[in-house]
């Protein structure tokens, strides 16, 4: 008997969505950075077993969106909760079922007439000294809303995604493997080198520059200097403002030069070879409000 599925991972921003994927595929397929809204696409990591796969959503934050990419990336997560065959609704232990918490329940399937598992997993338990404090947030989460089942975790911990993955795997539905073996992810290499680029912006401008950062790769293509294996990568960073380009630029080109180390090292890291990158920094002014840019992007639908 084989068995397969989708695995949504949705919630609020910034409560370790992406870090449980990692973790259940002992990959990093998916970006992390402590800025909230870090994830704005719906990503697919494919874990195959023998008889098994389970094809993982990491999705965007649910958020109240304040412009039209944040529309997308709303609409791109409910499609993901609809069209899955279980839910994993996460949240963070100190601040779990909150009023942002609460609206996403309602974006659940409705309790009386739920169609597929909803599992709560309750990330950074780690932050709490007294262990204790987590029955009284179980009691009250199996008040809000009738989950399968309600997981306490710190998805840093190999052991807790480790038990999480027990947990999926039982209500996993029959159904053939989806993907080949071996598959990691259904998006293409250009898409996971944009995310590392816009990772490392994000991690070494944290103070500085907002949400307001776009990566496109221009070309990838094989070094044209003769017996030297290097994939020469060339991207474009966009922003909104100029203020943001010189920051990212940096005092003498400084911080250009640490983003494309960093990130070339991560690449390397996925391709498994060489590669040369060159990025450039654009001014895109309200991208984020343009369908024409976010179309340009791959941001919109």
């Amino acid at each position: 008997m084989k068995k397969s599925g989708f695995v949504a991972i949705s919630g609020r921003p910034n409560v370790g969505k992406s870090t449980i994927l990692n973790g259940l595929l002992k990959e990093k397929l998916a970006i992390i950075s402590e800025k909230p809204e870090t994830t704005r696409d719906n990503i697919r990591g494919i874990l195959t077993e023998e008889n098994m796969q389970i094809i993982f959503v990491d999705t965007p934050g649910i958020h109240q969106p304040k412009n039209l990419l944040g529309k997308v990336m709303l609409t791109r997560a409910q499609s993901s909760i609809m069209e899955s065959d279980i839910i994993l609704l996460v949240t963070e232990a100190r601040t779990a079922l909150g009023e942002e918490d609460k609206n996403i329940l309602f974006r659940l399937p409705d309790a009386d007439k739920k169609d597929k598992p909803v599992i709560l997993v309750i990330n950074k338990v780690d932050r709490f000294k007294d262990k204790e404090r987590l029955l009284p947030l179980i009691e009250k989460a199996s008040k809000e809303y009738p989950f399968d089942e309600i997981v306490p975790i710190c998805a840093l911990k190999q052991k807790d995604t480790v038990r999480l993955l027990e947990v999926i795997k039982k209500y996993l539905p029959e159904g053939p493997l989806l993907y080949p073996e071996g598959e990691l992810t259904d998006r293409s290499e250009e898409f996971i080198i944009q995310e590392l680029i816009r990772e490392k912006i994000l991690t070494e401008t944290y103070q500085e520059v907002p949400h307001s950062v776009a990566v496109i790769i221009d070309e990838m293509k094989e070094s044209e200097e003769k017996d030297v294996d290097i994939l020469d990568i060339f991207a474009t960073i966009y922003t909104e403002r100029p203020s943001h380009k010189a920051i990212i630029i940096g005092k003498g080109g400084e911080m250009l030069k640490k983003i494309g180390t960093l990130a070339r090292t991560d690449i390397e890291s996925f391709l498994n070879r060489r590669v040369y990158l060159n990025l450039w920094v654009k001014v895109a002014e309200k991208w984020k409000k343009d369908p024409e840019a976010l179309r340009d992007m791959g941001y919109s639908d």
